[in-house]
């Protein structure tokens, strides 16, 4: 019987040996942390320092001459005039890159300024966290439809900060500011800094009012059960404060779910391994436990070089003092996590190696500046078959397009589709905050639109007619 056995398996390895190779073929690849001494304004950091979140802080790249300062020539003059040109005339986020996440740029290029500057162009990482001009399309550069506020969030607010959305949920704005700024940012008209193209608006309330009207809201409205609690990112607020909050929104009763958005996790890993911030989550998520509430904390990772032992251990952190869940929301951008391998690359090292549970992609929101980074409806749906069966039911993200009026809505869920035109037409079942006394809102059909510049002649044709 045993050789039988051993038989059938020399066969069976012989025929997949001999078989058409998979469209994917999963290999294991370990978390590394790459080597920030690399950098010529780095060599003498230590790893006391690396790990220290008031140094990665302290040290974010903010400008040219910080990168210059960092990188020094291992970039030649084309780069710097070319990251210079975008910030002056195309950027809709200021610079802000923490070193966490400069160092997962060009993590294997060669040390010389020719070769390291072809592989930091191409990199994903910096595609989007550190956008240069030449990236960045000329024709059809912003969609006719695309806007500041793409989903109408502050249209929505039911006080300064709280966008009341969905019926059983809310967002929480606790902060406008990020430890990094991510180009294609969906709050790019809040986010940040302004730019010399953005006029950045501001959260007016003084935090403690703004947190106190939130939390009287949500006491007045027990139909929201679920609270996001972001900003920005939570990162950025005192932990006392953040702490304060989320303790409060754990005494409404009717609050089940709780999650705190936090890109961070990924691009500054130290904040969340901090020990006041550890035994602070770790009070938190006790409480939360003791209570019955489901406290996850939501990440945002576009790439797997984004994700290295740092940032498996602060999942891990969490997760072992009594956090529920983390999860990743990505967002699909051209250039950066457009293909299956990227997609599956990334799902495979946040699953399996850092404990993240890949959640959701989201289309890239229709900003500003964004058409080079966004992909068509079709190209999504695409994405989404291409990527079912490699990973667990429960850890296959869905891919989602967050239609303006409408929320989140799978990609094959589009009721009509134009594809000369670029348009898509999708239903909801749901009112927003804003339309409790629409009676058609149930009943129309609400467009998305893919890139121009994806479509043929024709459809660019219909849309080069509409602008003039």
């Amino acid at each position: 019987m045993t050789a039988l056995y051993e038989t059938r398996a020399a066969e069976v390895t012989a025929a997949a040996t001999a078989a058409e190779p998979q469209p994917y073929e999963y290999v294991r690849r370990e978390l590394v942390e790459p080597d920030w001494r690399r950098f010529p304004g780095w060599r003498d950091i230590t790893e006391a320092q690396w790990r220290d979140a008031q140094w990665q802080r302290v040290h974010c790249v903010k400008n040219l001459k910080q990168l210059r300062a960092v990188v020094g020539d291992l970039l030649t003059e084309r780069f710097y005039d070319d990251l210079a040109a975008d910030q002056q005339n195309l950027a809709t986020m200021s610079m802000l890159l923490p070193p966490q996440m400069l160092n997962t740029m060009a993590v294997d290029a060669a040390l010389e300024p020719a070769a390291f500057t072809e592989a930091f162009y191409a990199d994903p990482v910096r595609r989007y966290m550190l956008p240069v001009a030449s990236d960045r399309i000329t024709t059809w550069a912003s969609h006719p439809h695309s806007s500041r506020d793409s989903l109408h969030e502050a249209e929505m607010w039911v006080v300064e900060g709280l966008t009341h959305r969905y019926p059983t949920k809310v967002l929480a704005e606790m902060v406008s500011t990020c430890p990094q700024y991510c180009g294609h940012c969906t709050r790019m008209d809040l986010v940040g800094n302004s730019t010399p193209q953005i006029d950045k608006h501001k959260l007016l309330l003084k935090p403690v009012d703004r947190q106190d009207a939130m939390i009287d809201y949500l006491k007045r409205t027990p139909g929201v059960r679920d609270v996001v609690v972001s900003g920005g990112d939570v990162a950025n607020m005192p932990w006392p404060q953040l702490e304060s909050f989320l303790m409060r929104l754990l005494d409404i009763p009717t609050v089940r779910d709780v999650r705190l958005a936090t890109k961070a996790l990924a691009g500054m890993p130290q904040h969340w391994i901090q020990p006041k911030v550890v035994e602070g989550l770790e009070r938190v998520a006790r409480t939360a436990h003791r209570r019955g509430v489901n406290l996850a904390i939501h990440t945002h990772v576009n790439h797997a070089q984004s994700v290295t032992p740092l940032v498996a251990e602060a999942a891990r952190t969490a997760l072992d003092v009594g956090v529920r869940d983390v999860r990743n929301q990505g967002v699909l951008m051209r250039g950066v996590n457009n293909t299956a391998e990227n997609l599956l690359d990334l799902c495979f090292a946040l699953q399996g190696e850092a404990n993240i549970l890949p959640y959701y992609f989201y289309m890239c929101d229709m900003i500003p500046n964004a058409e080079h980074w966004r992909l068509a409806v079709w190209e999504a749906q695409e994405l989404q078959h291409a990527i079912m069966g490699y990973l667990p039911g429960y850890a296959t993200p869905r891919i989602v397009c967050d239609v303006p009026y409408v929320g989140k809505r799978w990609v094959h869920q589009l009721s009509e589709y134009d594809r000369e035109l670029g348009i898509s037409y999708w239903t909801k079942n749901y009112r927003t905050g804003i339309e409790h006394d629409d009676a058609d809102a149930l009943t129309r059909t609400y467009p998305y639109y893919d890139p121009i510049y994806t479509l043929g002649d024709a459809g660019q044709t219909w849309w080069s007619n509409q602008e003039s």
